[in-house]
């Protein structure tokens, strides 16, 4: 068997066993079916669907599972189709979510849940496998990724961005055998690495405790000159500020009034501060003593950190401001099926920011338009004002030109075209409506003589 046939048919198996796990969209009523409220607290907030008020690309596709209650705690979860352990395999989330609200304090994440949970007692207590996305609080924006291991929740040391403006973003994470991983948002890569980002494990190696710095160690860079030598004319009491010797005593100044008369302060010439000596490089100097390293007796290597027994997604966040919208989730061991997803989502995207730009233009137009009928009435208006000025102060305007008057003149020829064509309107409406009366009067009396034969 050739090579190449060979890996055609690798790549068949491994299509062949690639797995969705979970996929919802909201698309329609049928998730009332498959996510579970909890009622571990009874004021928990409520989730409704929404395709959003505004720029929707698809009013089906734009659909998702809103926040509708102001500074509440929500709690929901669904389960995958069937159990899903990563061992061996890829371990893909993604979501996509909209914070229409313009959200200033709230999560934004999901959460990947062991099988074991019960979804009617599902809380802010509760184990999970993963938390992942945004998390927002005034100017505190990033995304979170806290990973489990070992029963407990350890969050990334880097700072990974969010997006916090009111469109969807698409949030993507990927986790590999080989304990790597990688955060897009858009399809844009954020983040990626290898578990050293997190602390999961003892350090490799820990300081030495037997091994101490020697007494004689040396780790002063610097030290003083020893041959330098304070100037015999140094003086460290001269005043940094003196009276100022060129101001006098106002000869108005009042004592009793003013209070006793002070001069201002001027810089000492005289003054140096304290002298110190220079410095010189210490010939003793062995550099900063660093203390030995040792193999650490707690340090257990293991490279099935990123296995998980998954079993459910769910929200479980608090929102001062709700609105927030979560859509298109996925979870698989495909990347390729998930890169296929977020194809779908990066078109509604960008649906939804034609729309909003449709909606834009449509709202200038009308803007546009409503300002050029007020500058229309107002010129129109201007217009009336200068002429009842003319008419009531005829000699404040003697010296005008008769440029002026032949344009006044034109203007009132134009007002009365207009005039005109608006009485001629006028006069053939009613003409119009006299003539269907008539015709009216005329079937009435067709319909009569039909009746009387």
């Amino acid at each position: 068997m050739r090579f190449g046939t060979i890996l055609s048919v690798l790549s068949f198996c491994a299509a062949a066993y690639s797995k969705v796990y979970f996929h919802e969209t909201f698309d329609d009523d049928s998730w009332e079916k498959r996510w579970v409220q909890s009622t571990y607290k009874d004021d928990y907030g409520k989730f409704k669907i929404s395709n959003g008020s505004e720029f929707r690309a698809d009013p089906v596709k734009s659909r998702g599972l809103q926040t509708s209650e102001n500074a509440k705690f929500y709690s929901i979860s669904a389960p995958f189709d069937e159990n899903f352990n990563n061992k061996g395999k890829d371990l893909i989330v993604q979501f996509s979510v909209r914070h229409e609200q313009n959200i200033d304090c709230g999560g934004g994440y999901i959460k990947v849940l062991p099988p074991s949970i019960d979804p009617k007692e599902f809380n802010g207590e509760t184990p999970y496998n993963i938390m992942f996305g945004s998390d927002i609080c005034g100017a505190n924006k990033k995304t979170h990724l806290i990973l489990s291991y070992k029963g407990k929740n350890h969050l990334i040391k880097k700072e990974i961005p969010t997006e916090d403006d009111t469109y969807t973003h698409l949030y993507t994470l990927v986790i590999k055998p080989d304990q790597t991983y990688s955060v897009s948002i858009d399809n844009v890569e954020k983040a990626s690495g290898n578990f050293e980002d997190w602390d999961f494990l003892e350090p490799k190696t820990i300081p030495d405790p037997d091994k101490t710095k020697p007494a004689d160690w040396v780790d002063d860079e610097y030290i003083d000159d020893p041959n330098d030598k304070k100037p015999d004319d140094w003086d460290e009491d001269e005043p940094q500020y003196i009276d100022d010797p060129e101001a006098e005593k106002p000869e108005d100044w009042d004592d009793d009034m003013d209070g006793e008369w002070e001069a201002p302060k001027s810089e000492n010439p005289k003054y140096k501060g304290k002298w110190t000596p220079k410095k010189i490089k210490n010939p003793d100097y062995k550099g900063k003593w660093v203390q030995p390293e040792i193999p650490n007796p707690d340090y257990i290597d293991d490279k099935e950190i990123y296995v998980y027994d998954s079993g459910y997604v769910g929200f479980d966040l608090w929102q001062v401001k709700s609105g927030s919208i979560f859509d298109d989730i996925v979870v698989t061991d495909d990347v390729e099926e998930a890169k296929t997803f977020a194809t779908e989502v990066m078109d509604k995207i960008k649906a939804e920011k034609e729309d909003e730009e449709r909606v834009a233009a449509e709202r200038k137009k009308i803007m546009d338009e409503q300002n050029k009928e007020a500058a229309k009435k107002a010129d129109a208006m201007n217009k009336r004002q200068r002429k009842l000025e003319r008419q009531n102060h005829p000699e404040a305007y003697a010296d005008e030109s008769s440029s002026s008057s032949d344009e006044e003149s034109g203007e009132e020829m134009e007002e009365a075209k207009e005039e005109t064509k608006e009485e001629t309107k006028e006069e053939t409406k009613e003409e119009t409506k006299e003539e269907k009366k008539e015709e009216s009067k005329e079937e009435e009396k067709k319909d009569n003589v039909k009746d009387e034969l």
